[in-house]
């Protein structure tokens, strides 16, 4: 399994009572892997070295 971007426990603490599949993990930490990328891709086209909020 790769890396995870994702703090399991955290994931449970905010599922409000509900059981999280042992794949949600996983699929949640590509869509934040995702996110990180496309926010550095548009920090670079804007000519920065550092990712902000607003590239999100």
């Amino acid at each position: 399994m790769a890396e995870l971007f994702v703090v399991r426990s955290k994931i449970k603490d905010a599922a409000e009572g509900l059981n999280v599949s042992g794949d949600f993990a996983v699929a949640l930490s590509a869509r934040v892997e995702a996110l990180i990328k496309d926010a550095v891709r548009r920090a670079k086209e804007n000519g920065r070295k550092t990712a902000q909020a607003r590239d999100l």
